[in-house]
Order: C-alpha cells, then structure tokens, then sequence
C-alpha cells in the first residue's frame, strides 16, 4: 500500500530509500584490540623466553634440520635488509599503527578486525623491541628465534603480520571492505 507518510519517509532518506546503507550491525573495535593483544602478548612472551633460555646457546632442532629455535638479533627488516635504518623501520610501525587508528573508527568487518589485528599486534611487537631493547631507544634490535631450513629467521611478531598481510589482500579481491560493505569492480 502506497501511502503519503511512505513516500515522505522515502523521499526523506527513511525506510525504503535506496541512498541510506543498510544498517551495518556494531563497530568490530573489540576483536581487533583482542586479536591484537593476543598476538602481542604471544610475541612479547616468547621474545622473553628466547632472550633468557636460548641466547647465548645452541640452537633448538624441534624438526630436524628443517626447523629450529635459534636466537638472533635482528637490526633490519625481513631477511636483515636494511640494518642501517632501523630509524626508519621504526616510524614506519609507528606509521602503521596510526593508520590502524584512523581505520578502526569505521570497522564494521570482523574478518578485516582480525587482519588489522594481526598487522597490529605484530607491528606493536616489533616496535616494542626497536624501542626498548639493545643497543638503544629507537635503535633496538629485533629479536627473531624461528629459524625454517634455507629461509630467514623470524618471529611470531612477523608471522602476524605477514598473515594480516595476506589476509587484507584476500578481503580485498573478495571486494570486503572495512566498513562492512562489498564492492563489485
């Protein structure tokens, strides 16, 4: 049924507009910050127990030759490149985390809070050793413990946002967006 109040509602952006989104459920903050605690306090945790039980002795073999714990201090980025800007890689996480910031406010996606969680607790992670370990604030080197045969070695911080990485792409051909909407290119 037709009514004047139907078409005054439609008219004004109410019920039945096709200019209002749908409504997009509850921001998904929660389970970005609980993602990204998880992953941090799972790196922080390990980092603690590499630099007390594993460094300064021998490697770990936990499957052969192929995998082992082996505690190495990283200045750089992935694979050591980069050993002179550690400065940099620093602002960078710091960059990284902003964003994810500015992101959160518009979060509706729980897979994108899970991605963004990731990428976070793993940059928060890496940061916190660039900021707080040896040989210096904003100079500190990353500790790296995972050590796969003929790879480089990494840690659960990297792991974190590698999968966050791939986990954003993935949203992103799939057309996700953050906000809860899917786009069609």
């Amino acid at each position: 049924m037709d009514t004047a109040a139907g078409r005054a509602a439609t008219e004004a952006g109410g019920p039945g507009s096709d200019d209002v989104p749908a409504p997009r459920g509850r921001r998904r903050t929660v389970e970005l910050a609980i993602v990204a605690a998880v992953a941090y306090a799972l790196d922080l945790i390990t980092k603690i127990l590499v630099v007390e039980k594993l460094e300064g002795h021998d490697p770990i073999e936990v499957i052969g030759t192929w995998l082992r714990f082996q505690a190495v201090r990283n200045p750089g980025a992935a694979f050591g490149i980069g050993e002179a800007l550690t400065i940099v890689f620093t602002v960078i996480a710091a960059a990284v985390i902003v964003v994810i910031a500015r992101i959160a406010r518009k979060l509706y996606s729980t897979p994108w809070a899970i991605a963004l969680g990731l990428l976070l607790g793993g940059a928060l992670g890496n940061l916190t050793d660039r900021v707080f370990r040896s040989p210096g604030v904003f100079q500190g080197h990353v500790v790296d413990f995972i050590a796969p045969a003929h790879f480089a070695v990494f840690n659960l911080a990297d792991s974190a946002i590698v999968c966050g990485g791939v986990l954003i792409v993935l949203l992103s051909f799939r057309g996700l967006d953050p906000d809860g909407t899917v786009h069609k290119d």
